[in-house]
């Protein structure tokens, strides 16, 4: 449940009110916002002397709340340097870059390449949450350094990813879109840490994650006060060993029906070899989602992580102007 409290109640009597209730409260510009268990389905006696204060109650079924589409009826803005994704914008973003910063020489033929595309959000790698200890894991701290001076060069909004809490300070200083990896989904630290930031966050499903568990990771951020949050579907691991996962498309219309937060589609891992990505790119785009994140490297074969999946300049150039089209013929404007 979540109850609407006006400003002007006694700070001791929200204080009492929000012990009662098991609640988080946040505070914005025009009101108290508390934020209890689902399991609470009114205000009963809890409120009791404080009445007045309540200006509305929203009730949900299950701890899908701040995120619901129910609760803001429509989509929220979040807004990556000048661009702003969701909310009532015909935006499709496309996000781009490759897997890992490699070094200065990679990120910048890649900068240069983005450019020339009018693209204006750049993801790399700099921390790899890889699933063997003996793959390439990232330059870390001084692959950050080199995304800063990518942005101050060239312009870009950075995103990049955190593996884990350890760093996740280090990723708030460099970066200007926070990345909660897949694998990193359910790390409360990163997410809890995140909901203290006002820099924007882009979290990706979990490949093993039902979607109650993907929006509550949202909830997280949300309900600690940072409403600048984005969902990234990724792929699912299915039966299915032909393709390194399986784009679930089927519930990212749920996410579009049942939640507030703009939606971002990552084709890339979905597929996991680069003859796919396009097609998969263009689905997305059909759905009406809020952006892409694809990979793009100069000379994927070599690539040190995930080299079957990025796209060579060509490549992504063909389907990028493909995308453009499509956008445009269902009613969205890629940016």
């Amino acid at each position: 449940m979540i109850v609407h409290v006006q400003k002007n109640i006694p700070a001791a009597s929200l204080e009492l009110l929000g012990r009662k209730l098991q609640a988080a409260v946040l505070t914005t510009p025009e009101r108290h916002i508390l934020i209890t268990p689902s399991s609470y389905r009114s205000v009963n006696g809890e409120a009791a002397g404080v009445e007045q204060y309540i200006e509305e109650t929203f009730v949900f079924a299950d701890d899908r709340q701040m995120a619901a589409l129910e609760y803001t009826k429509t989509k929220r803005t979040v807004n990556i340097g000048n661009v702003a994704v969701g909310g009532q914008t015909d935006h499709c973003i496309m996000i781009a870059g490759p897997c890992s910063i490699e070094s200065e020489e990679q990120i910048d033929q890649v900068a240069q390449f983005l450019v020339e595309r009018g693209i204006k959000t750049l993801r790399a790698g700099c921390y790899k949450p890889r699933t063997s200890p003996y793959s390439f894991q990232g330059l870390g701290l001084e692959g950050l350094k080199m995304l800063a001076r990518v942005r101050e060069r060239y312009g870009f909004s950075i995103i990049t990813e955190a593996r884990d809490a350890t760093h996740i300070d280090e990723i708030i200083e460099y970066a200007d879109v926070i990345q909660v990896g897949a694998k990193a989904m359910y790390d409360q630290g990163i997410l809890r840490r995140c909901g203290t930031s006002n820099k924007p966050v882009l979290i990706k499903r979990g490949f093993g994650s039902t979607l109650q568990e993907f929006v509550q990771a949202a909830e997280f951020v949300l309900s600690a006060g940072n409403d600048q949050v984005m969902l990234c579907e990724r792929g699912i691991r299915t039966f299915e060993t032909k393709t390194r996962f399986t784009l679930d498309l089927c519930g990212v219309a749920w996410l579009k029906a049942h939640t507030n937060l703009p939606l971002i589609l990552d084709p890339s891992h979905a597929m996991g070899y680069r003859y796919g990505v396009p097609d998969l790119a263009k689905a997305c785009v059909a759905m009406g989602v809020d952006g892409l994140l694809i990979e793009t490297h100069p000379n994927p074969d070599v690539a040190k992580s995930d080299a079957s999946q990025q796209l060579n300049f060509a490549q992504f150039g063909a389907m990028h102007d493909s995308l453009r089209a499509l956008a445009q013929a269902v009613g969205k404007t890629m940016v």
